[in-house]
């Protein structure tokens, strides 16, 4: 399984806006690229950082299927979230892959 992670550090004054674009703009049109199966949505409780940071887990086989996300429509969801939010939040992401437990 490849999980694709965005964390995202955004300003206290407008995060529950932001959650709520994410919520129903943002990752329904993430989803329905169709190359994720499931998605969570995280909020860490023990930041060191300024403002209120969340991951974005969005969930694919493999890694074939993540590179054709990336390639057809990352960057254009990334240019949304960017216009949408401009200058009022941290971004970064990781790609993972699972390791089966012993």
């Amino acid at each position: 399984m490849i999980i694709f992670n965005d964390t995202v550090i955004i300003e206290e004054a407008i995060h529950q806006k932001w959650l709520e674009w994410m919520q129903e703009v943002h990752i329904p049109a993430v989803m329905a690229t169709g190359y994720f199966n499931s998605y969570k949505v995280l909020n860490v409780i023990d930041s060191p950082n300024e403002g209120v940071t969340y991951c974005i887990q969005y969930e694919t086989d493999n890694i074939q299927k993540f590179n054709q996300f990336y390639t057809k429509h990352l960057h254009q969801l990334q240019a949304a979230h960017n216009l949408q939010f401009e200058n009022q939040f941290v971004l970064f992401n990781t790609l993972m892959q699972t390791v089966d437990a012993k």
